[in-house]
């Protein structure tokens, strides 16, 4: 599937990255955002950007996003 997103020209040079760079960017943001909301696990979002498990993980420490996906009562059950 192809998604095909209009911004000016002037978005790319502000930015200082090529469309594609650009393209690779929002791509890894959005997959591991879907990662930390729980949607997708890690081999998913590994699958969806065509990178392995261990370079996916790089992309989340790369956007913030904590590896561990447990809420308070999961982590509790975890430790008990």
């Amino acid at each position: 599937m192809e998604l095909k997103i209009e911004l000016p020209d002037s978005s790319f040079s502000a930015l200082r990255v090529t469309p594609e760079a650009f393209a690779d960017s929002l791509k890894k943001a959005a997959v591991a955002k879907w990662y930390e909301l729980a949607r997708i696990s890690q081999s998913k979002g590994a699958e969806m950007l065509g990178v392995s498990r261990l370079e996916f993980l790089k992309i989340l420490s790369d956007h913030q996003v904590s590896i561990l996906q447990l809420d308070e009562e999961s982590l509790k059950k975890e430790l008990s």
